[in-house]
């Protein structure tokens, strides 16, 4: 039990860390007129936050482990949307 709740807790938290990538990315990708880029980042933006609004009862999704909290974010989106 306790168990299952960390995990839905760890999936949770790896859908934030996610999605705030993908906000960082966004915003990178607008401020340097990419429009397709943009729109594309938008779609995923919004799978990822109708996957945090679902109920966490099921399965959870295949995620990576947390790093530490510290991990710079922005950098991390910069240089994703650099390998796309």
């Amino acid at each position: 039990m306790i168990a299952q709740h960390y995990n839905l807790i760890h999936v949770e938290n790896n859908l934030l860390k996610q999605i705030k990538i993908k906000e960082n990315q966004l915003k990178i990708a607008e401020e340097s007129n990419l429009l397709y880029v943009a729109e594309g980042l938008q779609n995923e933006l919004l799978k990822l936050q109708c996957q945090l609004s679902e109920p966490l009862d099921s399965e959870p999704l295949d995620s990576e482990p947390l790093d530490s909290e510290s991990e710079d974010v922005e950098i991390q989106a910069l240089m994703s949307l650099l390998d796309d």
